[in-house]
C-alpha cells in the first residue's frame, strides 16, 4: 500500500494552524490536573485514554471538586455527545473505508479533525483515508506532547494570561471555519442561544439540549431553503 507523501504533508500543514489555539488549552489541562490533586502521570494518561480536551477537562475538574465518579463520567459523556453528530455526518464517507479504518478512525475524530475531514468528504477513499489519518495522528502526537508540557509549565504561567479563555477561543475558531452556508449559520446561532439559556441544567446538560436545538434549526433552515 503506497502512501501519498504530498497528501500527508498537506494534512500536517492544514492541522498545525488549527492546533496552535489548543496549546493554551493544554496548559489549562495541566493546571487542572495539578489543582485536582491527581497523580501527574494518571492525569496525563487521560490525554490518550479520552483524547478529547473538553471532556478531559470536565472529568478532571469535577473529580478535583469532589464530584462522584459516576457524575463526573456522565458529564464528560454529555460534553462529548457532539461526536455522535460528527460520526453521523461522516458515516457515508466511512462506509467506503476498510473495516479497520471504520473501527479505529473514530478515536481520532476531534473537533479539528472533523472540521478538516468534512471538507475532504468528496475525495476518493484512499485519499480521504490518508488525509484523515495523517491529520488525526498530527493532533494526537501534538496533544500528548503539549499536555505533558502543560503539567510542567502550566503552574508557573501567570493568571493574567487568561488561559481560561483558551477553550472558548478554540471552539469559536472551529465554528467560524464551518459557517460556509446559511443553514449552518442558523444552526450555530440557535445552538449557542439555547445552550446559554439552558446553562443551568445539571451535568452540563445544556450543551446537549443546545446541540439538538441547533441540529433541528439547521435541518429546518435547509428544508425551507430548497
Amino acid at each position: 500500500m503506497s502512501i501519498d507523501g504530498s497528501l500527508v504533508r498537506r494534512a500536517i500543514g492544514d492541522s498545525i494552524p488549527l492546533f496552535i489555539p489548543a496549546i493554551p488549552f493544554a496548559l489549562v489541562i495541566g493546571l487542572a490536573i495539578i489543582d485536582a490533586g491527581i497523580d501527574p502521570f494518571v492525569g496525563w494518561s487521560s490525554s490518550w485514554l479520552i483524547f478529547g480536551g473538553a471532556a478531559q477537562l470536565t472529568l478532571i475538574t469535577l473529580l478535583g471538586s469532589g464530584a462522584a465518579v459516576i457524575a463526573a463520567i456522565t458529564a464528560a459523556l454529555v460534553v462529548n455527545a457532539r461526536h455522535i453528530m460528527y460520526s453521523a455526518a461522516l458515516a457515508p464517507v466511512f462506509q467506503r473505508q476498510r473495516r479497520w479504518v471504520r473501527w479505529l478512525g473514530g478515536y481520532l475524530l476531534l473537533d479539528q479533525v472533523f472540521a478538516l475531514a468534512v471538507l475532504r468528504s468528496d475525495d476518493d477513499p484512499a485519499a480521504f483515508r490518508t488525509y484523515y489519518l495523517a491529520s488525526g495522528a498530527t493532533f494526537w502526537v501534538s496533544w500528548q506532547l503539549t499536555t505533558a508540557l502543560g503539567l510542567l509549565v502550566g503552574p508557573v504561567v501567570p493568571e493574567e494570561w487568561g488561559l481560561v479563555f483558551a477553550a472558548p477561543i478554540l471552539f469559536l475558531g472551529l465554528v467560524v471555519i464551518g459557517l460556509d452556508r446559511y443553514p449552518k449559520t442558523v444552526a450555530a446561532l440557535v445552538g449557542a442561544g439555547v445552550t446559554y439559556l439552558a446553562a443551568g441544567l445539571p451535568s452540563r446538560g445544556g450543551l446537549l439540549v443546545g446541540a439538538f436545538a441547533g441540529i433541528a434549526a439547521g435541518t429546518l433552515a435547509e428544508r425551507l431553503r430548497r
